[in-house]
């Protein structure tokens, strides 16, 4: 429920030093509505309080959308799981969409990024973000009739952060919540020790974190078989390779769905996927690539929704193997790039302009005073005979085959060349690039020079952990800064937007010195529906079908 106020002055009475410090910078128009909203809900406060702060401050609020009608069966064209269902180990998209409808979260992500509370109702942080309290939703009942409690979320997070089992939330929770560090409080609280301090830990165990569906205590595996949740959908029918059905859960603790009845159909490639779609043959479709958008664009039978992602394709530069030993050549290297080309060009202006750090203009923290990075070829030049290869140097680019990353290595290829850097490209599938994702048994992580893949997150933590600190699993860089970890290790542990904002500064104008890895852009996420299709959240982390409707 919202905390009861007349004024501003009056409802900060209510609030804590953290809390009123969002307050300020609201008010000092350092934040704006939506990243308020963000941040608030981040801290806890609920949505209906903090809107109601900004109408008192006189910003306003966005319009409630008409609710869809009922009935009906919604069809979905997903990609084919790559292997056997399981929340706990499951990485690919045709996998976690099927989840996504029958199992829940304690919270999910918003278009706007703020947090809403689904199976926990409120949470909030001790004074500093070391413990995190979640009082869970009560009256909730999982598919097979058990009650929803403190003992299931115990469960769920002991699997994922299990370091002995094969759990792919680990990347996530390393050093961040170790397995014991959830603990019961009582049927429906539980309290989250973490290892270290983190200002906006409950993304971690939100959509955010696709792993982190809640299961029952006594989930053994087998996922498959029942599809266990708490969800507004349950199994009707699963075929491996072909599809899924999913009926409307009559007994649902919430809103009961709205569609009678899900249809799941699967595919090995994104070209059937589109055929299925522009045929009728399927109503909407997970996120189609850029590559592939303008086949769906130009179709007067289907929209496309436009999501404004922080997913990008980091472009790495081995600082411990030559010629990237030395810095002047790895910000020769991004220097040399046509940001615009390539946001206009190859993503055909739906994407966002990178500035060679994780801080995408979508995050509240990013810093957009820090001057851009724009193509300066003389400068590059003289930056590559400072650091005596006047006359370049020859390295080979490895990539992986995906969406638009062949040809952003292209482009970049051409970019490189007018400042003499004369670079080869080995475009590789995603099975050899990736390898074992293990240093020595990957292209990935152990090529002088590559393109990287990574998906949207709703904050930066893990892009700027696991890529990048000194002894980061992902750091293909293979770059090694105690002042960068320092600064990461400030903005993980920050409560205070002012203060994440004074790290993310320093972690941008770092980066932008150092230059371990480029980004360029930021490429929205594409979903395709027909023009029927309404109701369908546009938020990155993937489909939520309960408020579709089809006209």
């Amino acid at each position: 429920m919202p905390r009861p106020f007349m004024t501003i002055d009056a409802a900060r009475k209510n609030l804590t030093a953290i809390e009123n410090s969002a307050v300020d910078e609201l008010l000092a128009g350092r934040l704006d509505r939506r990243d308020f909203l963000r941040h608030g809900s981040v801290l806890g406060l609920s949505l209906p309080f903090l809107g109601s702060l900004v109408t008192a401050a006189g910003l306003g609020m966005q319009k409630a959308r008409a609710e869809g009608k009922p009935g009906g069966t919604v069809r979905a064209g997903v990609s084919t799981p790559g292997g056997a269902i399981d929340p706990v180990t499951y990485y690919d998209s045709g996998s976690y969409q099927l989840v996504f409808q029958t199992a829940e979260f304690l919270c999910i992500t918003q278009p706007d990024l703020t947090l809403k509370p689904v199976l926990a109702e409120s949470w909030s942080p001790n004074a500093d973000g070391s413990v995190w309290t979640f009082k869970l939703r009560k009256g909730v009942k999982f598919h097979n009739g058990e009650d929803f409690k403190a003992d299931d979320v115990v469960a769920t997070f002991d699997r994922l952060a299990d370091p002995n089992g094969a759990s792919n939330a680990l990347s996530v929770f390393k050093g961040l919540l170790s397995k014991g560090g959830t603990q019961k409080v009582d049927d429906h609280t539980v309290a989250f020790h973490l290892d270290a301090p983190n200002g906006s830990f409950p993304y971690s165990v939100s959509i955010d974190n696709y792993n982190a569906v809640i299961l029952p205590a006594s989930y053994k595996g087998d996922y498959e078989k029942t599809f266990e949740g708490t969800g507004p959908f349950r199994l009707e029918s699963y075929t491996p390779k072909v599809g899924a059905t999913f009926v409307r859960n009559p007994d649902y603790w919430g809103e009961k769905a709205l569609p009678d009845r899900l249809e799941f159909k699967f595919y090995g490639d994104v070209q059937p996927r589109i055929l299925a779609l522009q045929a009728g043959e399927v109503d909407i479709l997970d996120a189609v690539p850029l590559d592939v958008s303008q086949v769906v664009l130009n179709s007067p039978d289907i929209t496309v929704l436009r999501v404004a992602s922080t997913a990008h394709r980091q472009l790495h530069m081995r600082c411990d193997t030559g010629p990237f030993t030395d810095k002047r050549v790895r910000q020769a290297l991004g220097l040399s790039i046509d940001r615009s080309k390539l946001v206009d060009g190859l993503c055909r202006g739906m994407a966002a302009t990178g500035n060679d750090s994780p801080f995408a203009p979508a995050f509240p923290a990013t810093d957009k005073s820090v001057p851009q990075r724009v193509q300066d070829i003389a400068k590059a030049k003289q930056l590559l005979e400072a650091a005596g290869l006047a006359s370049g140097f020859d390295i080979t680019l490895t990539t992986l085959r995906y969406s638009d990353i062949p040809g952003y290595a292209q482009l970049f290829q051409n970019f490189a060349k007018e400042i003499g850097a004369r670079i080869a490209l080995n475009i590789e599938d995603q099975d050899k690039y990736y390898g074992k994702a293990v240093f020595g048994q990957s292209d990935w992580l152990d090529s002088p020079l590559g393109i990287t893949d990574y998906a949207h997150r709703s904050v930066p933590n893990v892009f700027l952990k696991s890529p990048l600190v000194s002894d980061g699993p992902w750091n293909a860089a293979h770059f090694k800064s105690p002042a960068y970890d320092g600064m990461v290790t400030s903005y993980l542990k920050a409560l205070d937007i002012g203060a994440q904002r004074a790290a993310a500064t320093d972690i941008q104008k770092l980066l932008l010195d150092e230059t371990p890895v480029i980004f360029s852009y930021f490429p929205d996420l594409l979903v395709p529906v027909r023009k029927n299709v309404s109701g369908l959240p546009p938020i990155a982390a993937g489909l939520l079908l309960d408020r579709v409707s089809l006209g």
